[in-house]
């Protein structure tokens, strides 16, 4: 390859980035102790982030288009190091969600400038082996997240899990500065405030309304409803929408985006499984991160082989039997009752981890594949956006049912469980009926019709 450097600056923001969604799952029951923190408040220390991701990934990629990829990378670093700092110092639960959430803010515009950043470099065949180094790392992060943090949190500090950012931050600036090129200004693009108010606003109001009492339940959910109403309808009349929603008139691409929002439900879940680890079998965080092994495992090594597998398939049979396979290793996860431990959680989360990697390297095919090539770029950011608000809401509602069930029982993780494992099959049944069968040939492919003339299809 013509240099490794500026691949390796992009992967270590990368890294850290994706690292913090998994890393925390482990250290839950040890911030809860450590800050006097109820459960209902400790989801959100794991919610706000993806929230956060969620709502911003379509405006960062908008200002991506006026800022330029390279700039905003460094700028999502610094706030992504600042933040990581704020939570290891928090002294509060409110002042960790917080923080938490400004983490989400760089987060997000690291995430979205990695793939611009990867392909401004590389072509060819170099742009191949960057993706799959690239591919690789994504796998990796989250393979190593709960053993991370178990290691971390049990011999120094649930504090370090942040703190470990900071020097990774200043060191992945400082490279970036120097081996990513500046390339030209970027042109003048219109920023839909409108749109990123209102789905922030419908975002975080449907989540808080999902976790809420009875008596802010209504109304949160009625702001939610508003919200989402007034951002279709700015996004319907907007020239340059962050998200054209007229692409849900195709039953192909609304079926992709709910098997996004499926494909979630697994490391939801994990969340809970990880407190229920700890708070109910009583393991350390050591032997909580290794007990979570066999999924992240399972989910590196098959996302390798299904990879290799898609290329020129059809990505319909792999997502769905994904999905199957994500769904029913929720159930077995189940089934342990009275007698559960560990060593009878492995095999379902193992079966998990195998669907989760079927499913990962098919969604983004099936999601192109439901669209016109033209789109492509609305298309990863709907998927993303949609990946990001499934973990958040799942997390609130799996919440309401551990807690409902018996927190420190395998009550409340069975219904936990049953709850992904009928999303997961739910979102196979859809993959089957609605995925585009064929695999698409962007190159011997017709020109894409109007999405929305009278000739508009599926």
């Amino acid at each position: 390859m013509r240099s490794w450097w500026p691949l390796v600056a992009v992967c270590l923001g990368t890294f850290m980035f994706l690292l913090d969604t998994t890393v925390l799952s482990v250290a839950l029951p040890a911030i809860g102790t450590g800050l006097s923190a109820p459960l209902s408040t400790l989801s959100w220390v794991a919610d706000v982030y993806t929230l956060v991701l969620a709502v911003l990934m379509l405006t960062m990629g908008s200002l991506a288009d006026r800022l330029g990829a390279r700039r905003l990378y460094l700028a999502g670093l610094a706030v992504f190091g600042a933040a990581s700092l704020a939570c290891g110092l928090a002294w509060s639960p409110m002042v960790l969600v917080g923080a938490r959430g400004v983490q989400g803010v760089g987060g997000a515009a690291m995430a979205v400038t990695a793939f611009a950043l990867i392909g401004s470099v590389y072509r060819g065949p170099d742009l191949g082996r960057a993706m799959g180094v690239f591919g690789a790392v994504t796998g990796l992060s989250a393979a190593i997240g709960p053993m991370l943090g178990g290691v971390l949190t049990e011999y120094l500090s649930w504090r370090a899990i942040f703190f470990l950012n900071v020097p990774l931050a200043v060191a992945t600036i400082a490279l970036s500065s120097r081996v990513l090129e500046k390339g030209r200004r970027p042109a003048e693009a219109r920023f839909d405030l409108t749109g990123v108010i209102t789905f922030a606003l419908g975002a975080g109001a449907l989540t808080y309304g999902l976790t809420a009492g009875q008596q802010g339940r209504a109304a949160a959910l009625v702001v939610a409803v508003l919200a989402l109403a007034v951002f279709a309808y700015a996004e319907l009349r907007s020239r340059t929408p962050l998200l054209d929603v007229r692409l849900f008139a195709r039953a192909s691409f609304s079926a992709v985006m709910a098997c996004v929002l499926a494909s979630t439900a697994a490391f939801a879940a994990l969340v809970y499984t990880s407190v229920w680890l700890q708070s109910g079998l009583g393991l350390g965080p050591v032997r909580a991160g290794l007990a979570l092994m066999p999924l992240a495992l399972a989910s590196f090594v098959t996302s390798l082989a299904g990879g290799r597998r898609l290329r020129g398939r059809s990505p319909r049979a792999l997502l769905a039997w994904g999905l199957l396979l994500s769904g029913i290793g929720c159930a077995l996860q189940a089934v342990p009752g009275a007698n559960a431990s560990a060593a009878t959680l492995a095999v379902g989360l193992a079966v998990t981890g195998v669907g989760v990697g079927l499913g990962g390297p098919a969604m983004g095919a099936a999601v192109f594949a439901a669209l016109p090539p033209e789109r492509s770029g609305m298309a990863a950011g709907a998927m993303t956006t949609f990946r990001q608000l499934g973990q958040t809401l799942g997390v609130a509602v799996f919440g309401v049912l551990f807690q409902r069930h018996g927190a420190g029982t395998s009550g409340g993780l069975d219904r936990v469980m049953i709850a992904a494992a009928v999303i997961g099959v739910v979102g196979s049944v859809l993959a089957r009926a609605f995925v585009p069968r064929p695999a698409v040939e962007r190159a011997a492919a017709p020109p894409p019709r109007d999405l929305t003339g009278p000739g508009a299809q599926r």
